[in-house]
């Protein structure tokens, strides 16, 4: 054994190095943390500030008037159910569903031998009655016969006459005219059917250069729309909505519902909607004004209302976002209506505004013609 090594002066010294090989390790340590801060935080100081691309539009304004909805029923002009005012066998049909028939066209004839016979025989009976009338008013001149006799012949000839006129009606009762140029409905009768009086046959649509459109709003709605006032229609299939003029207003507000009813004369249409259809009818219910507009991508809705973001240049000329409350009104289309909290001319964030947050660079690509404000 080593007398050298186990000394307790041996011991002392083996410790001293140790520390002193630990203080050394931890400075190193130390030291190099130290050094990757500052080189990553002069890196981070070289690196641009990281910005957004969004495109930008400029509040611009627009004619609007404020509106409310309501759903348009869709009426001829002139419509009637045809029914039949005498019983009788069909003899004729001359209807052809969805066929266009003129004024006075024949549309269906009952049998009428009866009625024929009838006349023919009415028909001889005044015949004769007149030949006698004349008869006694010679007679008359020559003192032949006397002035009542004259009068009771007129009165018999008066009498067959009138019943060929009482047969003529009748036959015109068996026999269904179109009242107006018209569009006929579906129609199940058929030769040899019997039909009782007022049985409903087809319908008949006029075929106009127009048509009503029948419509409710509430009561406080109608009292501001007057005859003559202008409302839109909207035809399913159609582009764009199409002026109709307000024609009339019923006299009275239904009671249960508190609306009252409006009806509008549609014209110039390529193609008019058919009767009974439904149709979008927006009813002003304001005074037309100009609006603040934006696009529609610009409003950012949230819980806590709606927003956009307005682009504006700081003094190093850097566009940033500022998050803006607005109070957003009616959709026209692609853009919406801007009702508070923005003014025309201020630059928005348009497509791409779903990125930006309070205080972002954003560089603008396109972008609007007008200046950030």
């Amino acid at each position: 054994m080593n007398p050298t090594r186990s000394s307790p002066g041996g011991r002392l010294l083996a410790g001293l190095l140790l520390l002193v090989s630990v203080a050394a390790s931890a400075g190193g340590l130390w030291l190099w943390r130290n050094t990757a801060r500052a080189a990553a935080a002069a890196a981070a100081a070289n690196q641009p500030e990281p910005s957004e691309v969004v495109e930008a539009a400029v509040a611009t304004t627009r004619p609007y008037v404020r509106t409310t909805t309501a759903i348009g029923t869709v009426r001829a002009l002139q419509s009637v159910v045809l029914r039949n005012e005498r019983a009788g066998t069909v003899h004729r049909v001359a209807l052809v569903p969805g066929q266009v028939v003129e004024a006075g066209a024949v549309l269906l004839e009952f049998d009428t031998a009866v009625e024929t016979a009838e006349r023919a025989a009415q028909a001889a009976e005044a015949a004769l009655a007149t030949s006698l009338l004349g008869r006694l008013e010679r007679a008359l001149q020559n003192q032949g016969a006397s002035a009542a006799d004259v009068d009771r012949a007129r009165a018999e000839r008066d009498k067959a006459v009138a019943a060929v006129a009482r047969t003529d009606a009748v036959l015109a009762q068996k026999r269904l005219c179109a009242p107006f140029r018209a569009r006929t409905g579906l129609v199940d009768v058929h030769l040899g059917q019997y039909l009782e009086v007022g049985t409903a046959i087809t319908t008949l649509q006029g075929v106009d250069d127009a048509v009503h459109i029948d419509f409710q709003v509430p009561q406080e709605v109608a009292a501001r729309i007057a005859v003559g006032a202008q409302v839109q229609v909207l035809v399913p299939g159609a582009a764009a909505t199409v002026p109709a003029q307000v024609v009339a207003a019923d006299a009275r507000v239904d009671e249960r519902t508190r609306s009252a009813m409006l009806r509008a004369l549609l014209s110039k249409v390529a193609v008019l909607p058919s009767p009974g259809s439904s149709v979008r009818v927006e009813v002003p219910v304001a005074a037309p004004r100009d609006a603040v507009v934006v696009p529609v991508s610009a409003l950012r809705r949230g819980p806590t209302g709606d927003a956009v973001f307005v682009l504006t240049a700081g003094p190093d000329g850097a566009v940033r976002a500022q998050q803006r409350t607005v109070r957003s009104g009616a959709v026209l289309g692609d853009e919406v209506v801007v009702e508070q909290g923005l003014v025309a001319g201020e630059r928005v964030a348009a497509a791409g505004s779903f990125k930006l947050r309070e205080g972002v660079l954003v560089h603008v690509a396109g972008g609007a013609t007008a200046e950030p404000r």
